[in-house]
C-alpha cells in the first residue's frame, strides 16, 4: 500500500538539505572571488552618513588601497562600506561586494562590481577572511565587533596564517582598547602578544603604510 508522503517525510525540508545550499554558497564564493587578485576587506556601520568623518575616512582608506593594487570587499551595504566601495570606484579599482539576505533586506550600494548574495552569515565571513590580505575595522557596531574579533581569535588560535589588521580611529575605540589592557589582559585572559594582533591608526595613509611594512617585514623574514 502506497503510503502518503507529508512535509516531514520530504528531506528536502529537513535540516539535510541546507547542506546542498550551503556547499552551492561555497563554490560561488570560492569560484568568483579566487578571481579578484589581492584585496582587503573593510569593515564599519552601516549607519553614517555620507557627512559623517568616519564615512569620508572610509572612502580615501579605499581609494588609497585600490590605488596600490588592492581589490576592495565589503559587505556591500550603505554607510561605511558603502564608502569603501565608493573609493574603489573612484580610484578604478575592483569593487566587491558580499550581501547578506536579512530581515531588514540589505540593499547593494550603487558603487559594487562583483556582488554575491548569501544566505549563512558563516559562509560569507569564510569569504572575508579567505580572500583577504588584510582587514580594515571602521568604526562599527556588533556586525563590525564580531568580524573585528573573529579574525584576531583565528589568528590567535593559528587557525590561520597572521595578517595585518587595522582599526580606524583611536578616539571611537580607546573604550574599547583600555578595557582590554586594563581588565582583559590583568585578569590573564590574553596574553600581551595578543594585544599586538592589531593596529590602531587614525590616517588613511598609514593603513597603506601598515599593510606594506607588515608584508615588507614578511619577505625579509623568508629571505632569513
Amino acid at each position: 500500500m502506497r503510503r502518503n508522503v507529508t512535509i516531514k517525510d520530504d528531506f528536502t525540508q529537513e535540516d539535510t538539505w541546507r547542506i546542498f545550499r550551503i556547499m552551492s554558497e561555497f563554490v560561488d564564493g570560492f569560484e568568483t572571488l579566487s578571481k579578484a587578485g589581492q584585496a582587503v576587506s573593510i569593515f564599519g556601520s552601516s549607519r553614517f552618513k555620507p557627512g559623517n568623518k568616519y564615512y569620508k575616512m572610509a572612502e580615501e582608506t579605499a581609494y588609497l588601497l585600490a590605488k596600490e593594487g588592492y581589490a576592495i570587499i565589503t559587505g556591500s551595504g550603505p554607510a561605511i562600506m558603502e564608502a569603501a566601495n565608493k573609493g574603489a570606484k573612484r580610484a578604478k579599482g575592483h569593487s566587491i561586494g558580499l550581501n547578506i539576505q536579512i530581515p531588514s533586506e540589505q540593499k547593494s550600494n550603487k558603487y559594487v562590481d562583483t556582488l554575491l548574495d548569501f544566505r549563512y552569515f558563516f559562509v560569507r565571513k569564510v569569504m572575508f577572511v579567505k580572500y583577504a590580505k588584510a582587514f580594515i575595522i571602521m568604526p562599527g557596531g556588533y556586525g563590525t565587533l564580531d568580524e573585528f574579533y573573529e579574525a584576531i581569535n583565528l589568528i590567535q588560535t593559528q587557525r590561520i596564517q597572521k595578517f595585518p589588521v587595522v582599526m580606524m580611529g583611536s578616539e571611537y575605540w580607546k573604550g574599547m582598547i583600555d578595557w582590554l589592557k586594563s581588565t582583559v589582559l590583568k585578569s590573564g585572559a590574553i596574553s600581551k602578544e595578543d594585544l599586538a594582533l592589531f593596529t590602531v591608526v587614525d590616517e588613511p595613509k598609514d593603513v597603506v603604510r601598515a599593510i606594506r611594512k607588515f608584508y615588507e617585514k614578511q619577505e625579509r623574514e623568508k629571505l632569513g
